[in-house]
């Protein structure tokens, strides 16, 4: 009894205490998807990057090895919320890279820290991360004064996709006074509608008196023998020097090399990104662009899928705007490609990671 007695009187086990430095309730999509949405300009690497500096500001100092877990969780969330993680590969996987290379340095020391040096530390990456965002951003600008130089008095240009890398190369041009014109390929979309992913660049061009020419896809061959070049951009940039972009680059880049015609890709050297894919089946992107079916009603469910997207302005199979299907374009298809730092062959692209990672 006396024992029975004792063990009811016995408190029960407090609960382990919460750690003190719990980021929990930080949510890594919102944020995310807020920036996105408060700055249209920012390009989803840069998106995802600036994320993870809010959770590294939002959450307090606690070791090297808690602090590169927890990136590599979140990064892991973000990547897994979209259907084409690429992009967000892209700026994760190289904002993590700095943080190692950061606190493996000399100068940092981590190995015998105190909650406080780390704090000093966490503090400067914090700091750095942001000035590297900001320097990120300039990008767009440095690479539209570079690539101004392909687009010659004369000359028309075809492009698609929308990118606003593309866009500011274009605007540069004719806020320099060159006379060009442009041959825009949209998404296919029933006659008489208009692309709204294309109509802020066509917009933008015409106000300046550029002559744009908004073309369907299927009218791309036909359109090659009054064009100079295509220009396009890209979701990232793998290291085999090709593409990985909007469904249709591969299309437009294998129409040009039929004829001889250049194609040049302008992209931030942050969407450059680990990723060597073997051919267009090769993405990790869940996509169902050649889909089979044996069932007499999936023509009805298709018809009506097809209605549906083409009313919300996408591709079928599409999904929301910032997950748009895409393909593979191979290195051999591409002249040159465009960053920041200079204009590469598609051969040079391994050296330039190479800068960038290690």
């Amino acid at each position: 009894a006396a024992t029975a007695e004792s063990s009811l009187s016995t408190p029960p086990p407090e609960s382990p205490p919460k750690p003190k430095h719990d980021s929990s309730n930080f949510d890594i999509l919102e944020t995310y998807t807020d920036l996105l949405h408060s700055q249209p300009t920012l390009t989803m690497p840069l998106a995802a990057i600036s994320s993870l500096i809010s959770l590294l500001r939002h959450s307090p100092p606690s070791t090297t090895s808690e602090t590169l877990s927890l990136l590599s969780h979140h990064s892991s969330i973000l990547k897994s919320s979209v259907r084409n993680p690429i992009a967000l590969s892209a700026g994760t996987d190289l904002f993590q890279r700095y943080i190692v290379s950061t606190l493996q340095s000399p100068s940092s020391n981590t190995d015998a820290q105190s909650t406080q040096d780390f704090k000093t530390i966490r503090d400067q990456l914090v700091a750095n991360g942001e000035q590297f965002v900001a320097r990120a951003q300039e990008a767009r600008g440095t690479i539209a004064k570079i690539g101004v130089r392909f687009v010659d008095d004369g000359c028309t240009v075809m492009t698609s996709g929308n990118s606003r890398v593309v866009s500011a190369v274009l605007n540069e041009a004719a806020d320099n006074g060159v006379r060009f014109r442009v041959v825009y390929v949209r998404s296919d979309l029933p006659p008489g509608r208009s692309d709204g992913k294309g109509d802020g660049v066509v917009a933008q061009l015409r106000g300046k008196g550029i002559p744009v020419a908004v073309i369907q896809p299927s009218a791309a061959a036909y359109s090659l023998g009054k064009i100079n070049m295509v220009m396009v951009g890209a979701d990232g940039v793998v290291e085999n020097g090709g593409i990985v972009s909007r469904m249709g680059t591969y299309q437009l880049a294998m129409l040009a090399k039929s004829v001889r015609k250049p194609v040049y890709v302008v992209a931030e050297s942050h969407k450059f990104v680990r990723l060597y894919p073997l051919g267009q089946y090769d993405l990790p992107v869940q996509q169902t662009v050649v889909d089979f079916c044996d069932r007499m009603d999936y023509i009805d469910d298709e018809r009506d899928a097809g209605v549906r997207g083409a009313k919300e302005g996408k591709i079928q199979g599409g999904g929301r705007d910032d997950e748009e299907v895409v393909d593979y374009t191979p290195p051999e298809l591409i002249t040159a490609l465009v960053t920041e730092t200079g204009i590469h062959s598609p051969s040079a692209v391994s050296e330039e990671m190479i800068k960038i990672w290690y």
